[in-house]
């Protein structure tokens, strides 16, 4: 069995999606293992563009797909998305999708309390989605969640209302909002349950059976490695770990079946929100790749900071998540730049660093160090071998893997789906 495993490798947005899609072809299933309805995940098929946030990118190929139990649940979010998708087209149903029965669940009382407390905190904002991603894995952390296998048992579910409602009643009285509605609570679970619950599955099981069967699994990772909770830019951060490892306890498949590690990456270096930044561009160049990318969030719509590509902290990803290799994508948008550059390290203060230090305050004082390369004035786009990149672009291509000590498996040259150029099965591995 060779396993492949997903994840962004710096701030998401690295096109993930599109990776997944163009895998999943030799996959057996596919699985989501972290995050939530906070992801963004864009797969352009011929003349249709889908867009999707929890279902795993594998269900338009109909792929079976698993959202794993590392998933934070949305129920309201997944019935309105699998109805988008059925509109164009998608078939889904209980047999090609599953859900961790064992997965907690967000409530609205969650987004409220995402929206407040981003609303009071000033300065110290720190850019969440406001989807309620957060408070609902804090719950999970403090033993109060409502899963999923308690929508088959609301008769019984007063005491752990009692437990969530004690904690959520005194933080919204701060907030100088009303109490939690139980009774529309309740009615809410019941209305969304006969949806859900013919997903509800014991998805470890359906992925160990799959493992005895040597099929091909392919993990989905959300979000980017430089949002991880521990390893990533904190506090600007996701509320979960977004590194390879967690494939394995967000899924219930053991730690040996992760297999190849791809990381993808962007041939420059974008990000959404709040948070350091060091090879940012406020200028017209950042301005270019913004445009020429095509860089707004697909679940917020905001518009993405853009700079040149931050070798520093690929390297740092594929160190802490044991990437295998890499999938360069949008190299397209580097296309008539007469000099692009790539960053080796950081002055902070009078101190030079080959890695970015934990501490917000010295990340927000890096400055990088670069190293200039010229650039190709021929079209990458469209692009499905190596003859047809200018000799440039695959000298640009090869130093990339030097500096962040790792090679490339796959370059990405378009949103289209076939255009792909292949280095490295990851499935052959």
């Amino acid at each position: 069995m060779a396993n492949v495993t997903v994840i962004g490798a710096q701030w998401g947005d690295e096109g993930k999606g599109k990776i997944v899609d163009w895998l999943a072809i030799k996959a057996d299933v596919v699985v989501r293992f972290q995050g939530g309805h906070n992801a963004g995940h864009t797969l352009v098929v011929g003349d249709q563009t889908y867009k999707l946030s929890l279902l795993p990118s594998g269900i338009v190929r109909g792929t079976l797909s698993v959202i794993g139990n590392g998933v934070v649940f949305d129920p309201w979010h997944f019935r309105d998305e699998v109805a988008k998708l059925t509109g164009q087209g998608v078939d889904i149903n209980p047999q090609n999708l599953q859900v961790a029965e064992n997965a907690p669940l967000i409530l609205p009382f969650h987004r409220d309390l995402d929206a407040m407390r981003e609303e009071a905190a000033g300065a110290g904002k720190i850019g969440t989605t406001g989807r309620g991603i957060g408070p609902a894995y804090e719950d999970k952390v403090g033993r109060r969640s409502i899963r999923i296998c308690d929508l088959a048992h609301l008769d019984d579910l007063e005491p752990q209302l009692d437990r969530i409602c004690a904690h959520h009643d005194a933080l919204r009285a701060g907030f100088g909002q009303p109490p939690i509605d139980r009774q529309r609570l309740l009615d809410d679970l019941w209305d969304i349950a006969a949806f859900v619950l013919p997903f509800a599955k014991p998805v470890w099981l359906t992925l160990n059976q799959a493992k005895k069967r040597g099929d091909r699994v392919l993990f989905e990772g959300a979000q980017g490695v430089l949002l991880d909770v521990d390893h990533g830019t904190y506090p600007f951060v996701t509320s979960s770990n977004t590194i390879a490892g967690t494939a394995s306890g967000g899924s219930g498949l053991g730690p040996s079946s992760v297999g190849f590690v791809l990381g993808i990456v962007k041939a420059y270096t974008t990000r959404v929100g709040a948070g350091p930044f060091p090879t940012e561009l406020e200028d017209a160049t950042g301005q270019r790749l913004g445009e020429r990318g095509h860089e707004f969030g697909t679940v917020t719509g905001r518009k993405r900071r853009c700079g040149w590509f931050d070798a520093v902290l690929v390297r740092q990803s594929a160190a802490v998540s044991g990437i295998t290799g890499i999938a360069l994508t949008k190299l397209d948008v580097l296309d008539g730049f007469e000099t692009l550059k790539i960053c080796t390290g950081y002055t902070i203060g009078d101190q030079t660093y080959d890695y970015l230090p934990p501490h917000a305050a010295d990340q927000a004082r890096a400055v990088p160090i670069y190293e200039e390369m010229p650039g190709w004035q021929e079209t990458t786009a469209g692009a499905r071998s190596w003859a047809d990149l200018p000799a440039q672009a695959i000298k640009y291509v090869r130093r990339i893997e030097e500096l962040i000590e790792c090679p490339v498996a796959l370059v990405s040259t378009s949103p289209e789906r076939e255009d792909t150029i292949l280095v490295r099965d990851p499935f052959a591995d």
